[in-house]
């Protein structure tokens, strides 16, 4: 890879897990839209996501719990769902045009996501209590597992929002539960897909450290309550773009 690319890159990752990181999240579809704008090929692309997940999902995942914002029981009904079917989903190896045109979709979700959560105005359910219905979640858990998957992302950026809408959680309890989600959803599929063909970077190390540089500013901003709506909006702009590219690609 390029010198000049491998610094954008970086610097891309790091600018991406900001905002992420404020709301638990760890970054893949934001690194996965910075390695589309780039040109980084799909089997590069989705396990360069999934293991800087796995860092940065690790990371904010402590944050959130040393701030008892975790909630096992909120969390393992999901994960009783969505660990087979990561499995499964990051065992499959997409065509080139297959594996852009679910990122692209996965990517627009994503920009929808997050603008509806910059602009939100709408009341919230209390971070004091977590009411997760088991069935319901094992069940939403299972359909995201497969999704983060097959797109080498943790899964995160279906979950939160599913939480937020059906009033199961405030949001940084939401985020207590997703960034642990995302974690293990990142390893399984991970693990899952080195039976397929899949290449790191060597500069991986560099762009770990980059986004968990991002995670430790993320993190303050998401526990110290600071308004994060113009970073949210143009990471947003930068994905829907990116999902644009991707979906003319494929």
């Amino acid at each position: 890879m390029p010198t000049n690319e491998v610094i954008i890159l970086a610097a891309l990752f790091f600018c991406v897990a900001i905002p992420y990181t404020t709301v638990g999240h760890a970054g893949a579809s934001g690194y996965i839209a910075a390695m589309a704008l780039i040109g980084v090929a799909p089997e590069v692309m989705r396990p360069t996501a999934l293991a800087l997940n796995v860092v940065i999902a690790a990371f904010t995942a402590y944050r959130f719990r040393q701030a008892s914002y975790f909630s096992w029981s909120g969390l393992w009904p999901f994960l009783a769902g969505s660990v087979p079917f990561a499995a499964l989903g990051g065992a499959q190896k997409l065509s080139h045009g297959g594996y852009y045109a679910a990122v692209g979709v996965v990517l627009l979700l994503s920009a929808l996501y997050l603008t509806w959560r910059a602009l939100n105005t709408l009341a919230l359910a209390s971070d004091e209590t977590v009411s997760v219905r088991k069935l319901p979640a094992v069940f939403i858990g299972a359909a995201i597992g497969l999704l983060a998957g097959l797109t080498g992302t943790g899964g995160g950026i279906f979950l939160s929002p599913t939480i937020l809408f059906l009033g199961w959680a405030g949001p940084k309890s939401t985020a207590g539960i997703s960034a642990p989600f995302i974690l293990v959803n990142s390893i399984v599929a991970l693990a899952a897909g080195s039976f397929t063909v899949q290449v790191l970077p060597a500069q991986l190390p560099l762009f770990a450290a980059s986004a968990l540089a991002g995670g430790f500013v993320g993190t303050w901003l998401g526990l110290q309550r600071l308004r994060q709506r113009h970073l949210l909006l143009t990471l947003a702009l930068v994905m829907a773009l990116a999902a644009f590219k991707l979906l003319l690609t494929a």
